[in-house]
């Protein structure tokens, strides 16, 4: 991977010369990035990527690119919304062509709203190149769809991590309207309030037994998929075991037929449980 320091030429470009593209490099293989986003990063001057983009993404990119990586990550030190802001206007007084590299969408809480206001309010061209978002991967890997005319109307895309990576908020969404049998939950980012979720869908009135599929790393070669149902997820969270980047579908989908392996929680608890048992019994 090239990377380098930031060199600033003497002179400064206008702002109507240069241009930033937010460019979505999908859910992680490589493969599923999009001719527009491949043409992008062979143009580009300057490419800034977050932490979930698969570095071999990267090697798109011409040799004379400055590569920077903005990733953020929750509870460890990261780069700041303002200042990944900031570092982006500094690149287009002296870069023709800047790539805003997200995982996934850049639209699909990747913050580009925030990126977009900020450029079209200092006269900076942008544009939008959209990726694969992380739920429609687990779809497409499961071959579960998000929606079916007998068991999902409707799909929500729903964060599971508060302001500051804390514990969610669904005020602002009526979740028992939701509990109609026909609706599927898609969250991103809700391995570490993933009880929180399971509590607040059953206060809501979900069926305990609503199934729940966790599918961590989507596309990638160390997906993980763990089906549980929305009172395990409240209850035990941490058998879910998941640590990377996962989206949790919720909803009668979630219970269909995966293709692939599948761990299942009452399975593996109920197996542990019997090994016990029988080690007692030795």
């Amino acid at each position: 991977m090239r990377t380098a320091q930031t060199s600033k030429p003497s002179q400064a470009l206008p702002h109507d010369q240069s241009r930033v593209l937010l460019v979505g490099a999908g859910p992680g293989d490589p493969e599923l990035l999009t001719l527009k986003a491949v043409r992008a990063l062979e143009a580009a001057d300057v490419i800034l990527y977050d932490e979930l983009v698969d570095r071999a993404v990267l090697k798109h990119a011409r040799r004379e690119a400055l590569l920077t990586h903005v990733g953020k990550r929750g509870g460890q030190p990261s780069w700041k919304q303002p200042d990944i802001h900031n570092l982006i206007l500094s690149h287009a007084a002296h870069a023709k062509t800047i790539v805003r590299l997200k995982g996934g969408d850049p639209l699909v809480f990747g913050r580009g709203g925030e990126e977009i206001a900020m450029l079209r309010s200092a006269g900076i061209q942008v544009e939008i190149i959209p990726g694969i978002t992380a739920a429609v991967a687990v779809a497409a890997s499961t071959q579960i769809p998000l929606t079916h005319r007998d068991y999902s109307r409707t799909v929500t895309f729903l964060s599971g991590a508060g302001p500051g990576h804390g514990l969610p908020d669904f005020t602002h969404i009526d979740l028992e309207a939701l509990n109609d049998g026909q609706h599927t939950l898609a969250v991103y980012m809700a391995v570490k309030t993933a009880g929180a979720l399971g509590l607040t869908l059953l206060q809501a009135g979900w069926p305990a037994s609503t199934p729940v599929l966790a599918v961590e790393n989507a596309s990638q070669p160390n997906e993980r998929r763990i089906r549980a149902t929305v009172t395990e997820l409240a209850k035990k969270p941490t058998a879910l075991a998941l640590e990377g980047p996962t989206v949790l579908l919720v909803g009668r989908v979630a219970g269909l037929p995966v293709q692939g392996s599948l761990d299942i929680i009452e399975t593996t608890i109920e197996r542990v449980q019997t090994h016990n048992r029988e080690l007692a019994y030795a």
